[in-house]
C-alpha cells in the first residue's frame, strides 16, 4: 500500500468508527426508558465511543509503542461493543433487525483492528 492510499484508509477508517459511534448514539437515544436497557445502553455508549477516540490517539500516536497500545485498546472496545449489542439483542430489548447493521459494523471494525494490530506486532 502506497503512502496516500494509506493516508486515505486511516481518514475514511477515522471517519468509519465515528460514524458508528454517532449510530450507538442514536440507538442509545431510543432504547426503553427501563433500567436494564439504559445499563446495558450506557456501557455500550462507552465503549463505541472509546473506540472512535482511541482510534484518533492510533492516528496522532508519538511512538509506536503507544500506537501499538491505543490499538489494543481499540480491538478490545470495539469487541466489548459488539457484547452489549449482542447482550441488546439477545435480552430482546432491542430486536434483532433493528441491530444487524450495526453489529456487522462492529464485526468488521474489530476486523480491520485486529490486522492493524497484528501487523503492528510482527514489526516490532
Amino acid at each position: 500500500m502506497d503512502s496516500s492510499t494509506k493516508v486515505g484508509f486511516i481518514n475514511t477508517f477515522r471517519q468509519r468508527t465515528k460514524t458508528a459511534a454517532l449510530r450507538v448514539i442514536r440507538l442509545y437515544q431510543s432504547l426503553p426508558q427501563t433500567g436494564e436497557a439504559q445499563v446495558v445502553g450506557k456501557q455500550l455508549l462507552r465503549s463505541a465511543t472509546s473506540v472512535a477516540a482511541n482510534y484518533r490517539a492510533v492516528c496522532r500516536a508519538r511512538s509506536a509503542k503507544e500506537q501499538y497500545a491505543k490499538l489494543c485498546v481499540c480491538v478490545e472496545e470495539a469487541d466489548e461493543s459488539q457484547l452489549w449489542l449482542e447482550i441488546l439483542r439477545e435480552s430482546g430489548i432491542v430486536s434483532a433487525d433493528k441491530l444487524t447493521g450495526l453489529e456487522h459494523e462492529y464485526l468488521e471494525i474489530v476486523s480491520v483492528l485486529e490486522k492493524a494490530r497484528n501487523t503492528h506486532k510482527g514489526k516490532e
